[in-house]
């Protein structure tokens, strides 16, 4: 094993994720960040409008993402997660007033669609095994060339899930990455699709306690220090120029570069990566969630799509949201707020709010894009490696893909094995 340095640029999901399981094998780690707060895209910050600690996203986990749970466990951030004790999924339909309960039994063998109130209202058990094309789609498929997007199940449980998953309209959605995370969690049982929230917050679930186990380990993190070329020489990066100057790097020091798919493209041209994203719509409501609200609950038939109900407010995810970024804040804020307040049963003027616009969540899950995912060691320099979502994890761009990817990043580095692809360095 190499005794050289690793330098993780980026201290996001994926940034944090290889700067541990380096440091856990024993690599001397230094952490670049550009911003001032670690997390990316996945943390939590103070609101002065709420004032409230609020994340930035709502993101939710499941029990089979084993790496996402392992790493908090390793790092100490799993007191902030709160793991349901059933895969029950709770919705409510808008526009017919109807509410129900999707209801997974534990084992894989899922004679839960064999019981009518266990499905969703006017479904037929027989309807549920058209997810068994999913599961055998051909590779570049969509999910809209693969199964029928039409009809209750389909508006009333699939679309809801694979828009939340994909953060991509779901007929359009490439159709592997789908199935990837249905065959790793429905279609492996109940026990698999436990809901798991961070109750806690994002940054106290998979940044504070990150950074505190890598600072003990004798990691140096730079917050506020941006890397702004990857100078090259020989076929290896040799100096990191960043904006508290130059690193020299020696023959046995390697480069994660687990930066968002954009800015590697500009540190790494011809590297390749997803150049079309999605964005996500949050909303979040100052108040204590009225008892007998679910802690998640789907939303058809209206703007809204998922109601998280944290201790202290109510928070509101629209996928794919492109489309609001034009709205008003405040129009955007005042048409969710009816609609929450209609499934919660809640009366009275708009609470303290606040709505997040992120306008590059994730990258579009598109065949195509899929197709432009590059390898964690597709980048033809031998000391560097690649992390982040929008790599080629196998999976859409999740907390779970990203904490794999870090994991990956790390792998390669450690097996000496970041090989070679057509890209060439402008040296």
């Amino acid at each position: 094993m190499s005794a050289g340095t690793v330098h993780v640029v980026g201290a996001g999901i994926a940034g944090l994720s290889a700067a541990v399981r380096l440091a856990e094998s024993g690599r001397k780690v230094v952490l670049h960040e550009a911003a001032k707060a670690a997390g990316g895209r996945c943390r939590s910050y103070r609101d002065s409008t709420l004032d409230l600690d609020i994340d930035n996203g709502n993101h939710l986990l499941l029990s089979a993402n084993s790496s996402a749970l392992g790493y908090a466990k390793l790092t100490g951030g799993a007191g902030a997660l709160t793991e349901l004790p059933s895969p029950d999924f709770d919705f409510a339909d808008l526009g017919t007033g109807e509410r129900w309960r999707v209801r997974p039994n534990r084992g894989r063998l899922p004679w839960w669609i064999l019981v009518p109130g266990r499905r969703v209202p006017g479904t037929r058990a027989s309807e549920y095994l058209a997810l068994g094309k999913l599961l055998a789609a051909r590779p570049g498929a969509t999910i809209g060339e693969t199964m029928r997007c039409a009809g209750p199940l389909w508006d009333r449980l699939w679309r809801p899930v694979l828009l939340a998953v994909m953060n991509t309209e779901p007929a359009e959605s490439d159709a592997g990455l789908a199935a990837a995370v249905i065959r790793e969690t429905l279609a492996a049982g109940g026990d698999a699709s436990r809901p798991v929230i961070a109750t806690g917050g994002l940054s106290a679930a998979f940044v504070d306690p990150a950074l505190a186990w890598l600072v003990a380990r004798g990691a140096e993190i730079r917050l506020g220090t941006r890397v702004r070329e990857l100078a090259a020489e020989g076929g290896a990066v040799r100096t990191l120029r960043t904006t508290d100057g130059a690193t020299e790097l020696g023959s046995e020091d390697a480069v994660v570069l687990a930066v968002p798919a954009w800015v590697a493209g500009d540190l790494l041209p011809g590297i390749g990566t997803p150049d079309e994203f999605r964005g996500i719509v949050n909303g979040h409501f100052r108040l204590t969630p009225p008892p007998g609200l679910p802690p998640l609950l789907g939303m058809v038939g209206s703007l809204s799509e998922w109601l998280f109900a944290y201790p202290d407010r109510l928070s509101v995810t629209i996928s794919a949201g492109d489309r609001l970024f034009d709205t008003p804040r405040e129009e955007l804020a005042s048409a969710i707020w009816r609609e929450v307040s209609a499934v919660a049963g809640l009366f009275g003027p708009l609470p303290r709010w606040q709505v997040v616009k992120e306008r590059r969540a994730t990258f579009a899950a598109t065949p195509a894009q899929n197709r432009k995912r590059p390898e964690a060691a597709g980048t033809g320099l031998r000391n560097l490696v690649l992390a982040g979502d929008w790599t080629a994890t196998g999976l859409p761009a999740t907390i779970e893909g990203a904490i794999r990817s870090g994991e990956k990043a790390a792998e390669v580095l450690q097996r000496g094995d970041t090989g070679l692809s057509r890209f060439v360095s402008k040296a």
